[in-house]
C-alpha cells in the first residue's frame, strides 16, 4: 500500500500539499477527525430536536428565502433541493487537478468539525479522492461570496447519485460510478447541504494549484534570466549584494543572490564589456523577479490561512453550544490575493519577452534573430511574436476581477468577490507565463551558442547540456511549435 496521508485538522502546507499529490498519497480522516465530525453532527440534531427556533439554512430557506420556515418532515427534502438548484455551473470544465484539489481542501474543511455533517459524507468524498473519481464541474457560475455555491454543488451532485464525474478517462453519470463500487446515494440530513456547497473551495483550489506553479517558476524565471544575462553579454554589477543592501526588499536580495549564485564562475559574465550599462529588463531583474517573489509569498500566506479554515456557513460550535450565521464564505481574502497574483506573475512574463527581443535584435555580435543565415533563415523572430501576444493577452486578463459586485438573491447577497472569476483568469496567466518562459530559455540558449567557445557558470553549462537533449540548436528554420512545447516540458521536469 502506498503512502497515506491523515486529516486530522492539522496545518497544510503547500509542500504537504504538493507531496500529497505528487507521490500520490491517499487520504484518510484522524481519529480525532472522525470524533469532532460526530460531535458536531450529534450535538446539531439534538439542537433542532430539543428547539423549535429558527436556525438559518438549516430549518430554513437560503439566501433572501431565509425568512421561510422548513417543517421537520421537509429538512432532508430542502437539502436535496438546495444541491440540485444551486448545480447551475456552465462554462468549460475545471481541469482535473483543480477538482481533485477542490475534494482535498473540502475535506480538510469538513474535518474541523463546525460543520454539521455526516461522517460518512466526508468519507465518501475521500473515496472519490483515493480512486480518482473527478465530479464533472464547471468554471464559471460562483460569485465567490456565497461561497462557490454553484462549483460546489457539482462537486458534490455525486454524493446523492446525481451529475457527472470523470473516472478512468470517461465522463460516466455518477449514479453507474456509485453502482460500481456498491455504494448508496447519501441521504443528506438537516444542514449538510448548506455545509457542502458553502465555502471557498473553487477559489482556494485554483489559488494553491496556480501559487505551486508560480513558486516553481518564479525560480525558473532566475535561472533563465541568468542564462539570458550571460547571452546577451550583460553585467554582473548590478546584482552586486551592496547595491540591494540599502533597498533591501526581501525578493530583491533573494533575486540578486540568486544570480550571484548561478553565474559564478561563468566566463562570459566576468570577461571585460565594452558597454557600461543594460537594458532594464536585465538591469533590473532583482527589482521586478524580487517584487513578484514578494507578492508570491503574501498570496502563500492568504492561501495558507484560508485552506486551514472553516470556510461554510453557519458555524456549529459544540463547546460553547452556539450556532452562528456569519460571513465565512465571502471570497474577500482570496479574491484580492489571486487579482495581485495574477499581476505578479504576467510582470515575470513581461519582463521576460523583453529579455527575448533583446536577444534577437541583433546587439552585441549576436547575428539578427539569433541564425546563422538571417535572410533565408528567420531563425526566432516569430518566437518573440508568440511571446508577446502571450503577454499582451495576460495584460487583459489582469483587469482586476475583485472590483466588482453585481447583487443578488434580492439584495441579500449585496456584495461579492468574484474572487471565482479572479481565479480562472488567473489560471490562464500562469499558463502563459511558463510558455513565454519556455520561449526566452530556447532564445536563451541558442544565443549561448553564439558565445562559444566562451562558456557560462557551471551550473549553467548543465542546464544547456540537459535542455539541449530536449531542444537542439536551431541550425536552420524548423518548425518551433515543437521546440516550445519541448521546452515547456522541460521546464516542468526541471528541478532548480
Amino acid at each position: 500500500m502506498g503512502h497515506v496521508h491523515y486529516i486530522s485538522g492539522e496545518h497544510l502546507s503547500l509542500e504537504t500539499i504538493e507531496t500529497i499529490i505528487s507521490e500520490k498519497y491517499t487520504l484518510a480522516l484522524s481519529e480525532d477527525a472522525e470524533k469532532r465530525i460526530t460531535k458536531c453532527f450529534n450535538y446539531l440534531h439534538q439542537k433542532i430536536k430539543d428547539s423549535d427556533r429558527s436556525i438559518y439554512g438549516i430549518n430554513t430557506g437560503f439566501g433572501s428565502l431565509y425568512s421561510k420556515k422548513i417543517s421537520t418532515a421537509d429538512l432532508e427534502q430542502l437539502q436535496r433541493n438546495l444541491m440540485m438548484s444551486h448545480a447551475c455551473g456552465t462554462g468549460p470544465e475545471v481541469p482535473a487537478g483543480v477538482v481533485k484539489l477542490m475534494l482535498l481542501l473540502k475535506i480538510q474543511s469538513l474535518a474541523y468539525g463546525h460543520s454539521g455533517v455526516q461522517l460518512q459524507t466526508v468519507k465518501r468524498l475521500v473515496d472519490f479522492y483515493n480512486r480518482d473519481i473527478y465530479p464533472v464541474v464547471y468554471q464559471q457560475g460562483s460569485l465567490g461570496a456565497s461561497g462557490d455555491l454553484a462549483p460546489l454543488a457539482h462537486l458534490c451532485l455525486p454524493l446523492i447519485g446525481m451529475g457527472e464525474v470523470n473516472f478512468q478517462g470517461y465522463k460516466l453519470a455518477s449514479e453507474h460510478v456509485l453502482e460500481m463500487f456498491s455504494w448508496e446515494p447519501i441521504a443528506l440530513k438537516a444542514k449538510e447541504g448548506l455545509a457542502l456547497l458553502n465555502g471557498t473551495q473553487f477559489m482556494a483550489a485554483y489559488g494553491v494549484y496556480v501559487l505551486l506553479m508560480a513558486k516553481r517558476l518564479s525560480r525558473q524565471a532566475d535561472v533563465v534570466g541568468a542564462l539570458s544575462l550571460d547571452g546577451f553579454d550583460g553585467r554582473i554589477e548590478p546584482f552586486n549584494e551592496l547595491i540591494h543592501r540599502i533597498r533591501p526588499h526581501k525578493g530583491q536580495l533573494e533575486t540578486a543572490a540568486n544570480f550571484r549564485k548561478l553565474l559564478d564562475g561563468s566566463e562570459l559574465i566576468s570577461r571585460e564589456k565594452q558597454h557600461v550599462q543594460d537594458p532594464y529588463s536585465f538591469r533590473c531583474i532583482p527589482q521586478v523577479h524580487g517584487a513578484s517573489k514578494d507578492a508570491i509569498a503574501y498570496a502563500e500566506q492568504v492561501f495558507l490561512t484560508e485552506i486551514n479554515a472553516v470556510t461554510d456557513n453557519p458555524n456549529i460550535f459544540p463547546d460553547e453550544d452556539e450556532i452562528i450565521s456569519g460571513g465565512n464564505f465571502h471570497g474577500q481574502p482570496l479574491a484580492l490575493a489571486l487579482d495581485f497574483l495574477a499581476i505578479a506573475l504576467a510582470e515575470l512574463g513581461s519582463i521576460s519577452e523583453r529579455r527575448t527581443y533583446q536577444l534577437i535584435s541583433g546587439q552585441r555580435e549576436l547575428p539578427a534573430f539569433l541564425v546563422a543565415e538571417p535572410g533565408l533563415n528567420s531563425g526566432f523572430m516569430i518566437s518573440q511574436y508568440t511571446a508577446a501576444s502571450i503577454v499582451s493577452q495576460s495584460k487583459q486578463l489582469c483587469t482586476p476581477a475583485s472590483i466588482d459586485s453585481i447583487p443578488s438573491s434580492h439584495n441579500q447577497e449585496d456584495h461579492v468577490s468574484m474572487g471565482a472569476n479572479a481565479a480562472t483568469k488567473l489560471y490562464q496567466v500562469v499558463h502563459n507565463l511558463e510558455r513565454i518562459l519556455a520561449i526566452e530559455i530556447m532564445n536563451a540558449a541558442q544565443a549561448i551558442a553564439f558565445r562559444r567557445p566562451g562558456k557560462t557558470s557551471p551550473v549553467l553549462e548543465q542546464l544547456l547540456e540537459d535542455f539541449r537533449v530536449a531542444v537542439p540548436f536551431v541550425a536552420t528554420d524548423r518548425v518551433l511549435h515543437n521546440d516550445i512545447i519541448q521546452s515547456i516540458d522541460f521546464l516542468r521536469k526541471y528541478k532548480v
